[in-house]
């Protein structure tokens, strides 16, 4: 029998080599079967307790490393995820890289040196606030971008973008071969939701600080974006890193899917405490006998 949390990942998941249609297929506004607020608030409270039980066997054990990638378009919730999903781990296993325009040093390099650079290590929960993916999707809707890139001229040409796509496919691959498991989340919020938030931003003083003219701008580029994301999904989606798509209308529901998918995937590493050699457990012994005695005032000499 397929549970409720399978089942709810095989929906979102984007299945590999399967062409997908980003508006027929997956809705803004899905949420499953929870219907309530109340209710997901309070699984995604007990989720997050989980989940810290997870970090803390993955930290130990040493093994693996998860590396989760968020992407989207402007207030669809990626900083509110980071948030509200790691909120109960150990921040010293936990990393968030936010990735913004590329510096100077990093236009000298290739478009992924940044990322090999901020890599998860070994034990440890990294989190791309944006990524790599930037280079298939605004560099696309906005090609001059390309101008800026250090690139030989004839590189620069019709095919980049899908050659993109198989570097990035094969660098995952690199990645989960090496133990950085690779979990990729696409926040699918509604164009009139996003409108919505941006009104909130501007109208909300606490919250002015949010609003940006250069995001209202974007929309303008709505259907470009979308034809990219459909794109990037249809060509990156793979066995050994695939997509979901995260209904981001409501907050509440794509916090708890993201959780839950996040859970499914440590779970399904089958972490464990490391277990002690014949040796090492006579040394443990010997030494908390030895602690013991300390405060005996029978064993004082």
């Amino acid at each position: 029998m397929v549970s409720p949390i399978d089942e709810l990942i095989q929906v979102l998941r984007v299945p590999p080599g399967k062409k997908i249609d980003l508006q027929k297929d997956y809705d803004p506004g899905y949420t499953g079967k929870f219907v309530r607020k109340s209710e997901a608030v309070e699984l995604l409270a007990d989720g997050v307790q989980r989940l810290a039980q997870l970090q803390d066997k993955l930290y130990a054990q040493d093994n693996y490393s998860l590396l989760i990638v968020l992407q989207a378009l402007d207030a669809a919730g990626k900083d509110g995820i980071i948030k509200h999903v790691m909120s109960g781990l150990n921040p010293q296993g936990v990393q968030v890289h936010s990735f913004k325009a590329p510096s100077g040093e990093e236009l000298d390099h290739d478009y992924l040196w940044r990322n090999f650079k901020a890599l998860p290590r070994r034990g440890n929960i990294g989190i791309f606030n944006r990524s790599y993916y930037e280079e298939v999707l605004v560099v696309r809707v906005h090609p001059t971008i390309l101008d800026n890139q250090k690139l030989p001229p004839s590189l620069k040409d019709k095919g980049i973008f899908k050659r993109r796509y198989e570097e990035i496919n094969n660098f995952e691959k690199y990645l989960v071969y090496n133990g950085i498991v690779v979990l990729k989340f696409f926040l699918n919020v509604s164009k009139e939701e996003q409108k919505k938030r941006f009104l909130d931003r501007a109208n909300q003083p606490e919250k002015n600080w949010k609003f940006s003219a250069a995001d209202v701008h974007e929309r303008q580029h709505w259907p470009a974006y979308q034809a990219a994301y459909q794109d990037v999904l249809n060509d990156t989606s793979t066995k050994w890193a695939p997509w979901h798509v995260i209904p981001a209308d409501h907050k509440w529901f794509s916090r708890l899917a993201v959780a839950a998918i996040i859970y499914e995937t440590l779970a399904s590493l089958h972490l464990g405490y490391p277990t002690m050699t014949d040796e090492q457990h006579r040394a443990l012994l010997v030494a908390k006998e030895a602690l013991q005695n300390e405060d005996d005032p029978q064993t004082a000499v």
